[in-house]
């Protein structure tokens, strides 16, 4: 054994220094390489998951539109009940949103509304879509009664009915609450849906 461990150390002795640094350099270098491997791999990764649109995604999810950011903004012109034969006033949105009105509660849905009928369903915290067809188009039906359940009389009294009505000329669709509007083109916009979200319930009472 001690003849074995001579002998190593002699033939290491005997190396020359120039042979054991060329082989400590070549060590280094491909330490390098796996390096420089290892991050380049990382950077593929890295750009692979943000062209996919992962943290974009994961953001949209977490964030969540504040109601102010649904649908256009008018001011609120109140809900003061018009004496009998009192003129109407000029309201700052067609259909209007908010104002002076004469109380006329909505009997049936899919129908024309007046603008009595509508700023009394508003002013109660309804949701009103309208829609330019004569028939609601599809998916409006049953989005109304996901979000809100079947129209009813006392529904709309109460401030807690999504409206259909006929509005002819109307593209698309049109979405009113209490001082709002929202226009999109088809009810399976999410914005539909959480503009409904948002201001259902949300009257001229209870912080439209």
């Amino acid at each position: 054994m001690r003849g074995g461990l001579a002998e190593r150390r002699d033939a290491n002795a005997s190396e020359p220094r120039g042979a054991r640094g060329n082989r400590r350099r070549q060590a280094m270098r491909w330490l390098e390489r796996g390096a420089v491997a290892l991050a380049s791999l990382a950077l593929s990764i890295l750009l692979i998951v943000l062209a996919s649109g992962y943290f974009t995604a994961h953001d949209r999810a977490t964030i969540a539109p504040q109601p102010s950011q649904l649908g256009r903004a008018f001011t609120d012109q109140g809900d003061v009940l018009l004496a009998a034969g009192a003129p109407a006033p000029r309201y700052d949105s067609n259909p209007p949103t908010s104002g002076p009105h004469r109380f006329a509660p909505i009997r049936r849905d899919r129908a024309r509304l007046t603008d009595n009928q509508l700023l009394t369903a508003l002013a109660a915290g309804d949701v009103v879509i309208f829609y330019g067809a004569r028939k609601p188009p599809r998916g409006l039906s049953a989005l109304a009664r996901a979000l809100a359940g079947p129209f009813s009389p006392g529904l709309a009294a109460a401030g807690e009915a999504v409206v259909l009505a006929r509005r002819p000329g109307t593209t698309g669709l049109l979405a009113a609450a209490w001082t709002r509007l929202l226009a999109v083109r088809s009810a399976a916009d999410p914005a539909l849906r959480a503009f409904i979200d948002a201001w259902l319930g949300r009257g001229a009472a209870r912080g439209g």
